[in-house]
């Protein structure tokens, strides 16, 4: 019997020190860019940003994407899906949500709209430019890939409650003059938001998790490998916010010059928060198309739709606390241009994951409404 344990101990022993030396160590890359690109936005803090400055900080900009799009994989094998596209989700909307309250702190009443701009731009990006781009070319590699019609509807039913409670109904109270709330509307707009996305969480993580799972894939070696060490995994995820960091700092240190640039086009200001929020949501679009060329549209439906989520789910709560503080109003409401994207948006949106599984028209459809979103923009 003794002999049995020791031996039992030998091979659990053995098969530890084989395991650690299976795992492939930290890029060195992915410990880099982070690192260079946070001390660079430091420096574009301090110093004046000029064209040779704002074009060093746009390449660090795309190789800090890069690398919190691995660390966010790192985490995601680690504590299993749909843990792992939470982590990407929350992390870049807390991120984006400060900047957006900083940015309102630092403009006061001219930058009233901003919060309306920036969710109403997240929304269209992810439903349809992400979503699209996903389909199209998951579509183009797998012909017609499949997804759980239960994860993905309840994310689109949440998506399209937030939305039409923070973006379309501003628009048709009669309370408050203009696209606005009252403090009442405004507080009660807040918590429905915030319960509606703590009870999705709860509902993707817990309830009915596998809902969220992405379909069984053989062919993707990347399930069967064995997960990261909680050593590689906890220094991922510190590497993953201080890339997120980055990220959303470089995109604010850039906009002056996306600004001055938009100005110089004639365009509308509206464009300038389309810019910042492409920059802000690259690392989410990036892993979707990855999990989608990998035969894994449920990841990119849970990046895509769960961003939209806590795009809104926290915005809404954390601007509203700041227009209290500040006594700063806020325009919530859409303009009819916008109201009508927004519906062809929802309503295309729900018919494309009425079936579970998807193809190339799908795919170009949502990218055709993106194009025709990004046009009106430019010509209103």
């Amino acid at each position: 019997m003794g002999m049995g344990k020791h031996v039992c101990a030998i091979a659990v022993r053995s098969s530890l020190r084989t395991d650690r030396l299976l795992e492939r160590p930290m890029p060195v890359w992915a410990v880099l860019i982070p690192v260079v690109a946070t001390a660079l936005l430091a420096v574009a803090l301090v110093l004046t940003v000029g064209v040779a400055l704002a074009s060093i900080c746009a390449l660090a900009l795309m190789a800090a994407v890069i690398a919190a799009v691995h660390h966010a994989e790192v985490v995601a094998h680690r504590i299993g899906e749909p843990f792992g596209t939470l982590v990407l989700a929350i992390s870049i909307t807390i991120i984006e949500v400060a900047l957006i309250v900083s940015m309102m702190l630092a403009g006061g009443p001219d930058k009233a709209t901003l919060p309306r701009e920036t969710i109403f731009s997240a929304i269209m990006i992810l439903c349809n430019g992400v979503v699209g781009l996903c389909l199209l070319l998951g579509s183009l590699r797998h012909h017609e890939q499949s997804f759980h019609i239960g994860g993905a509807n309840a994310a689109l039913s949440t998506v399209i409650a937030l939305g039409t409670l923070s973006l379309v109904l501003p628009t048709f109270t009669t309370s408050s003059a203009g696209p606005t709330y009252t403090g009442s509307q405004l507080a009660f707009a807040a918590i429905a938001s915030l319960v509606l996305w703590a009870t999705f969480v709860f509902v993707q993580t817990v309830r009915h998790r596998d809902y969220f799972l992405p379909v069984h894939n053989a062919t993707d070696s990347g399930l069967h490998a064995a997960p990261p060490s909680n050593r590689l995994s906890w220094a991922s995820f510190g590497l993953l916010l201080v890339a997120l960091v980055a990220v959303v700092g470089l995109a604010k240190v850039l906009s002056p010059t996306i600004e001055a640039a938009v100005a110089a086009a004639g365009a509308p200001p509206a464009v300038l928060g389309i810019a910042i929020a492409m920059l802000v949501l690259l690392p989410e679009t990036w892993a979707a198309v990855r999990a989608a060329r990998a035969n894994r549209l449920q990841t990119s439906l849970n990046l895509a739709l769960g961003s939209a989520l806590a795009s809104i789910g926290l915005t809404i709560p954390a601007v509203a606390l700041a227009s209290v503080l500040i006594g700063m109003p806020l325009a919530l409401g859409l303009q009819p241009k916008d109201l009508v994207l927004l519906v062809l948006t929802f309503i295309v949106a729900s018919i494309t994951l009425v079936s579970g599984r998807t193809t190339v028209m799908q795919g170009v459809v949502h990218l055709t409404i993106f194009a025709a979103f990004l046009f009106m923009a430019f010509v209103p």
